[in-house]
Formats: structure tokens, C-alpha cells, sequence
């Protein structure tokens, strides 16, 4: 099994669409125990790249805070589960939660046509507070 967590910077990113990289934790599905992390840089973003890049790493799961519609569709078609709504955390942890069944997460994808910063996901922007 692997798990994919979107990070910028190194570190979680709270918006799918807003990764510059992928921690991919590889997960040995007999004993649930984390076999490696390594980070992967998917191609530069544009609408759908992730969710194929994902599937071509052999991704069965990600975990995220917020996603749009359109790329929680195509992970779902591709039979790649989205776990949403998750406020942020170290990759390996997270993965850690999800698996002990333990992961706090709000299951609400991100409906936001334009990229957020990850920092400040489910913040206003100014762009918000004109209207």
C-alpha cells in the first residue's frame, strides 16, 4: 500500500492543488508498519497532472486538507481513496493516525477555483474579503 501527503516547502501543504512535492510512504499491508518515506516531485501543476502522477506511483490513498472536486473525481476513478479535511501534521505521523484508525479529518474538499496558500487554508483572502 502507499499513501501519498502533499507537501510545499517541505513541509504539509493544506491544498492538493498546491503541492511541490509528495511524501510517499510506502506501507506494508500485512502488518500496517511503514516501510519507507521518500518524497517525489510530480510534474509542474495543471488540472489533473497530480491525480495521474499519483496513480503512476502506485498511490492507493491521500491525505489532505483540502482538494477540489475535479481532482478528488479523478483519484476516485482511478480507485485512489481522498482522505480530506485533515488540519496538517508530519507525513509520517499522519500516516501513523490513518492507519491506527485515530486521524482527525473533516472530509470537506476545497470547491475554491484558484491555488491557496498552504499555511493558510480555510482562511479568508483578501480577494474573499472584497466580495
Amino acid at each position: 500500500m502507499k499513501i501519498a501527503v502533499p507537501l510545499n516547502g517541505g513541509s504539509f501543504c493544506a491544498h492538493f492543488g498546491g503541492a511541490d512535492a509528495f511524501a510517499l510512504v510506502e506501507v506494508d499491508s500485512e502488518s500496517r508498519a511503514i516501510r519507507s518515506v521518500r518524497v517525489g516531485t510530480p510534474p509542474p501543476h495543471q488540472h489533473g497532472v497530480f491525480p495521474v502522477w499519483l496513480r503512476d506511483q502506485g498511490v492507493n490513498t491521500v491525505l489532505a486538507g483540502g482538494m477540489g472536486p475535479r481532482a478528488a473525481g479523478i483519484l476516485q476513478r482511478f480507485g485512489i481513496d481522498a482522505v480530506v479535511g485533515i488540519a496538517g501534521g508530519e507525513p509520517e505521523q499522519l500516516v501513523k493516525d490513518y492507519l491506527a484508525g485515530t486521524l482527525v479529518f473533516g472530509g470537506d474538499t476545497c470547491g475554491g477555483r484558484q491555488l491557496h496558500r498552504c499555511g493558510e487554508h480555510g482562511r479568508p483572502t483578501p480577494r474573499d474579503a472584497e466580495g
